[in-house]
């Protein structure tokens, strides 16, 4: 997976993000790990809705659109949800452990920035 981060109006909102791209990437996000930590995010491409079923630990979820502008923003969504849908024009989702990212200042119609590594 890419590595990253998310930046906020100039400044890293997510300091330590990987970017699900691939289908299997995609398919397998967050399964299987025990949590992120803080500053910690995944980003996964063409993804309009996620479910948290088999998940060890909650998440907050911020829903993008294609020009990296935020659709909804669901906090605290518990393992075992079957679907969270982030509107008809998400595109990709950040997902982050609960608590572990601030959302203060992140609302509906706001734009973040993918920053790769080299960057």
């Amino acid at each position: 997976m890419e590595q990253g981060r998310i930046l906020h109006q100039g400044l890293a909102w997510v300091t330590r993000a990987e970017r699900a791209v691939s289908l299997w990437e995609r398919l397998r996000g967050l399964l299987g790990r025990a949590g992120l930590g803080p500053g910690n995010a995944l980003l996964i491409e063409r993804c309009g809705a996620v479910h948290t079923v088999g998940m060890r630990f909650a998440l907050d979820l911020v829903f993008l659109d294609r020009s990296w502008r935020v659709t909804r923003v669901v906090r605290n969504v518990c393992p075992g949800r079957l679907l969270v849908r982030g509107g008809w024009r998400a595109a990709r989702v950040v997902e982050a452990e609960a608590g572990c990212v601030s959302l203060d200042g992140i609302t509906v119609g706001e734009t973040v920035r993918w920053a790769g590594s080299d960057a």
